[in-house]
């Protein structure tokens, strides 16, 4: 359905540094880096498709945070949505919801909400039953 999200950032290299450290928790793998423009992308590990990246807004104007948007990413399970979460806070994301189940959403729905270092919403979610 998705071919990519592109997140405009105005900071590259904290930037990178945290949806790389978030990336690594969630098993994908880097596409490119190309700092002299800047941007970045990753990829599932399984497919080429759908690539997130983090660059430069392309009109040349500074990136800023839409109210109400939010990006959620697909965690394999809840102990990687735990450590994607800790990753994120790590590496300068601030927490908008500790990892937890949300039975509001569905009774398997096990998520965490933080913001990026530049206040881009974004979500880590598992939607498996927990493995015994």
């Amino acid at each position: 359905m998705l071919s990519h999200v592109y997140i405009g950032i105005n900071d590259f290299e904290p930037a990178y540094a945290f949806y790389s450290a978030l990336m690594a928790e969630l098993g994908t793998r880097p596409r490119f880096k190309d700092a002299s423009k800047p941007w970045a992308a990753w990829m599932p590990a399984e497919t080429a498709r759908p690539l997130f990246v983090i660059g430069k807004p392309y009109d040349g104007q500074p990136a800023g945070c839409g109210n109400g948007q939010m990006f959620a990413f697909m965690a394999p399970s809840r102990a990687a949505v735990d450590s994607a979460h800790a990753a994120a806070l790590a590496h300068g994301g601030q927490c908008e919801g500790a990892p937890g189940l949300r039975p509001h959403y569905h009774a398997n729905y096990y998520g965490a909400y933080f913001r990026d270092p530049e206040g881009n919403k974004l979500c880590v979610v598992c939607h498996d039953a927990e493995q015994a």
